[in-house]
Parts: C-alpha cells; structure tokens; sequence
C-alpha cells in the first residue's frame, strides 16, 4: 500500500478510535448526572437516537462542534489538539525495511502494519503484528509485535523507548527489524551488554522459528 494510502487509513482508525473515546466519555458524564437521552438531545437540538450513535461511536460524521456542545450539555470540555504524525520518508524507509522480513515468514502468518495499541492515549502504534501462530503449540500467544528501526543514533534511548511501548502494549516480546547498516551495527555493538538481556533470542533462532511458522519465544533483534 503507498504511504499516502496508509497514512489515510491510520486517519481513519484515529478517527474512529477519538470518536468511540469521546463518546463513551460523554455518556458516563451524561449518566452520571441522571440526564436521559431525550433531554441532551432537546437542548442540542439532536434527537434521542442521534445522541445515542454518538454516544456509541456510531456516528462518523459527528462534528467537533457537535461534540463540544453535546459535552458542554452533560459538563465536559471537549477539545481537539494535534499530535506529530508519521514521518513520510521515515514511513518508505520502514515499509522497505518490513518488505524485506515478510519473505521470511511461514506462509501461514499474517503481518499488519501500522497495529494501534489498544488503550494508548498518545494513539502509539507497533510498526507491525505478525499473528495466526499454531495454536496448538502454544494457545496463550497471540501475536508478535515488530518495530522496524531505520537508523539507532543511541542504542540507551532506544532501549528505554522499547521498554516503555512494551509496557503500555502489555507485550512480553517483540521483534526489533534493524536496517544492515554500519552505523546500526556500531550502535548495537556499543549497546551489547544491556541488549542481551533485553533480547535473549538469537536472530537466528527467531528467523528459524519465524519460518517455521512458531513464535519466537522471546524478544530478538535481526538485522536485514
């Protein structure tokens, strides 16, 4: 998919996450108050059912206008703001870097690019997710994160950034895809002693299982 495509789609589910958020919120504020659905609706001018679909995420083109006054009707302030969004040279860089894993995996699995993290305010998302393991092999995995990294400038600020996705992602083990570079080869060797706790599983090890359509078992970092 080209990089405006995927951008495009990242709006979307953005969008329809922020809606689903918003009107949850509004709803408990309207619940919690004892307002019924009749009396929002009359002093916005919306109907009961109207408000309803807000509430619930239904409603795609609900405005922000619209939501600002539904929220000032139940007590809230409701306010948009902008966050940075994906670096379009970085996204290419990325998506070349994935590009070069996917051949790498068994038939079976399937790799997403671009996978929300369920419940991140700040709308953080994993490079990929490859799932459809053998259950049978082990029925608690459901999936492998994957972070593609371009380029590790320094390889501490990258290892406390991992942690903290891990953490809000509520993974025990991703796979970290580095482009084969010299200046990424330097950074990870200056980085050794810390890595090898953060990444038990040899690349080789990964890539073997990946192929065989098992899960790694662990974190592991790979250069291709």
């Amino acid at each position: 998919m080209p990089t405006t495509e995927r951008s495009v789609d990242r709006g979307r589910r953005l969008g329809r996450l922020d809606l689903v958020r918003v009107g949850t919120e509004i709803r408990h504020a309207r619940t919690g108050s004892g307002l019924a659905l009749a009396a929002i609706g009359r002093s916005v001018g919306l109907s009961a059912s109207q408000v309803s679909r807000i509430e619930r995420g239904l409603a795609p083109s609900t405005t922000v206008l619209q939501l600002a006054i539904i929220g000032a009707a139940v007590g809230l302030d409701i306010r948009t703001r902008t966050y940075p969004g994906p670096d379009p040279l970085r996204d290419v860089a990325q998506q070349r870097l994935l590009d070069r894993l996917r051949p790498r995996l068994h038939p079976r699995l399937r790799m997403r690019a671009e996978v929300l993290i369920a419940g991140d305010s700040e709308q953080r998302a994993w490079d990929a997710w490859v799932d459809a393991f053998d259950p049978a092999a082990d029925p608690a995995i459901q999936g492998l994160a994957v972070e593609a990294e371009t380029r590790i400038a320094d390889g501490q600020v990258f290892l406390r950034r991992l942690a903290m996705k891990m953490s809000r992602g509520g993974v025990n083990a991703v796979l970290v895809v580095v482009a084969d570079t010299r200046i990424n080869r330097a950074s990870v060797a200056a980085m050794r002693l810390v890595a090898s706790d953060a990444f038990p599983i040899t690349p080789r090890q990964a890539l073997d299982a990946l192929a065989a359509g098992r899960h790694p078992g662990g974190s592991a970092l790979v250069f291709l």
